[in-house]
Formats: structure tokens, sequence, C-alpha cells
């Protein structure tokens, strides 16, 4: 199993970066709500312990049970709907042997390493178009169940995971130009849907959200309350921070909820101010360019896949998650990699470092 192990090439580096972001999301969660600071800790030390023993083990051996995962990930999504629990007008937790988590972050992992071995094993036998229509009607069943919970931010960030894997595959650039084609299209036609008031594509709270983006004026006292108040509180920290125990803190208030998840963002800004927030996207940057590197240098396609899905994973959701803290999103409702409070991807995004740290010592 450890023949083809490299250990001088363990990157601390990437583990240091990793490290310090979760370090600085510890810190913020603690200030944002120091009853969970406790439970974010305890899923800092599981993810250290997970990560490590992930490292060393070679991942050719989980990809052999692709199908498996693929399983795995489709069955627990269908749970969450089936006897899923609700919080904040959406059902994405299931309760298994009296633990609580969240299946559409685990099916990030499950499905970055299922289409790993997929992609390798049958890109060849079929034409192109017709392993494209297979890869797509894969990844559209976790989607389609993920988007039924509601949680449309989730969706969308397995559809982008789903394109970088793809192209990292060796998609050819005539497909890449017809989709965008598409997509673009879509997109306004996703925008004109939401602001149809007996559009059926998307539930109320769904429109309300981007509807507040497009016009925060209209909304400015319900659904773009939060990330009005975000913005305000980010730019009261000013260059430096208030600190832990900055006075007249937003926090104090109320005005800003699920500040220890959704608006961790917000917290970094009051707290450490304008020099906080970059060194948090400085964190994030390196990480995700280190994932891309070890993707790039990585012996076979596998390990580039799970690399590259990996840094389209960090990169990707961290720009949502501080699009929306500065108001450059619409309200998605997705957590800051390593920084927001949840044990669920806070353990799984370290078992995703665990396999880029192995791929990295196959160089």
């Amino acid at each position: 199993m450890l023949k083809t192990f490299s250990f001088r090439k363990f990157d601390y580096f990437l583990v240091a970066l990793v490290c310090a972001l979760n370090y600085c999301g510890l810190i913020a969660v603690q200030n944002a709500a120091p009853d969970l600071y406790r439970k974010q800790l305890i899923g800092f030390g599981i993810g250290i312990i997970l990560m490590l023993l992930v490292s060393v083990v070679d991942y050719h051996l989980v990809l052999r049970f692709y199908w498996i995962l693929y399983a795995a990930a489709i069955v627990l999504l269908a749970l969450v709907l089936l006897t899923g629990s609700s919080g904040g007008g959406a059902q994405r937790w299931i309760s298994l042997f009296g633990i609580t988590f969240q299946p559409s972050e685990a099916a990030k992992i499950l499905l970055i390493l299922f289409f790993a071995q997929f992609i390798i094993l049958f890109r060849d036998k079929f034409r192109l178009w017709q392993y494209l229509l297979v890869c797509i009607a894969l990844i559209a069943v976790p989607v389609f169940l993920v988007f039924k919970e509601p949680d449309l931010s989730t969706s969308l960030m397995l559809l982008l995971i789903f394109c970088i894997i793809m192209f990292t595959a060796g998609l050819e650039w005539q497909v890449i130009a017809a989709a965008a084609a598409v997509v673009i299209p879509a997109f306004i036609w996703i925008l004109f849907q939401a602001t149809r008031g007996d559009s059926s594509v998307f539930s109320q709270y769904q429109r309300n959200r981007i509807l507040a983006w497009l016009h925060p004026e209209n909304f400015a006292d319900t659904t773009a309350y939060q990330t009005t108040n975000s913005m305000m509180a980010i730019g009261s920290g000013g260059l430096y921070g208030k600190g832990v125990d900055g006075a007249s803190s937003f926090l104090e208030t109320g005005y800003i909820s699920e500040s220890q998840t959704d608006f961790i963002f917000t917290v970094i800004g009051e707290t450490f101010g304008f020099i906080g927030c970059c060194a948090v996207v400085i964190l994030i940057l390196l990480i995700t360019v280190k994932c891309f590197l070890i993707a790039a240098r990585a012996k076979d396609m596998q390990g580039r896949i799970i690399a590259s899905g990996m840094g389209a994973w960090i990169g990707l959701q961290s720009f949502l998650n501080i699009g929306v803290a500065t108001g450059l999103l619409p309200n998605t409702g997705i957590p800051l990699p390593f920084v927001s409070y949840g044990l669920t991807s806070l353990v799984c995004l370290y078992a995703g470092i665990g396999f880029i740290l192995n791929v990295r010592m196959q160089e």
C-alpha cells in the first residue's frame, strides 16, 4: 500500500496553510457563538486525524469502490428528503446512530472520488456526446436531490465542481463553447423566472433571495437585511478591526443571524478589519493554488481530478460565501471552507485534504 509513497513529499506547507485558516475560523466562531466553540474544536481534532489517516491510504484502493461511493451519496441525499430534519426553511440534515450531519457536504467529496474513477474507465467506451450525456445524467441525480431540499447554492456548487472536473479530464474546447452558449441564456432565464410572481421553478424564499440581490432597496427590512448589515459590520471594522472584545459590535446587537456559518466572513471583517479579511482571502487563495499545482504534477488522471476537484470546492465555495457577505452575490447560504461552523463540512474538507496529500506523495 505504501510502496508508491514518498513521505519526503508530504506537503507540510499545505497542512500549515489549512491549519492557519482553520485557526482563524476557530477564533471567529468563538467570537460569534461561544457555545459552539468546543464542538468546532472537536471537529478540528477529528479532521486532523482523518486527514492523516486518509493521506497514507492509496487513493487507488479507495477508487476501486467508486460505485459504492456514488450509491452512498445518492442514498444519503435521498434520506434527507425522506427522514431529514428541517431548519431555516430547508431540510438538509439527517441523524444516523445518534450523529446529526449534512449529507450534501459529504456528497461533494464522494462525487469527486466517483468521477475520478468513472471518467478514466469509461471515457474511451462511448462517443464524445454519449459519454458527456452519461456523465451529466450521473451528476444530475445528486444535484436534483440537493435542489429539492431545497438547497440551490449547494446544487450549483456541485455543478461547478463537476465542470472543473470535466475540464481537467480533457474536455474539448468545442464542448466548452457549446456549454457556454447554453449556460449564459439559462442564467438570464433563471433571473427572468425569479422576477415572475407565478414562477414554479423556485420556491418563494429562493425567489426572494434573488430579488433582494437585484433590488436590495425593496427588501432592506426583510430578505436583504442580513447582507446590508453584513456590509455595515465589515466596514465598521476599519483597517485593524475592533478585536475580540470590540465595543459596539454588530454581533452583540443580533442584527446579523447565522454569523457563525453563512456570514462568518462578517465576523472576520468586524473583528480583525481589512487586514484580517486580506489574511483569510490570501490563505484561501494559497490553498486553492496549491491544490491545482498538485493536480498539475499528479502521476495520473485520477489524482489530477481529485486535486483539481478539491481546489474547485475550496476556491469557488469561498468566492460564493465572501461574495454574499460583501453584497456581490445573492444570499446563498453556503459555508466558508475551514472557517464557518459546521462539523460535517469541516471533517469532509479535511478528508479531501488528506486525499490531496496522498496524491502529492505519489507524484
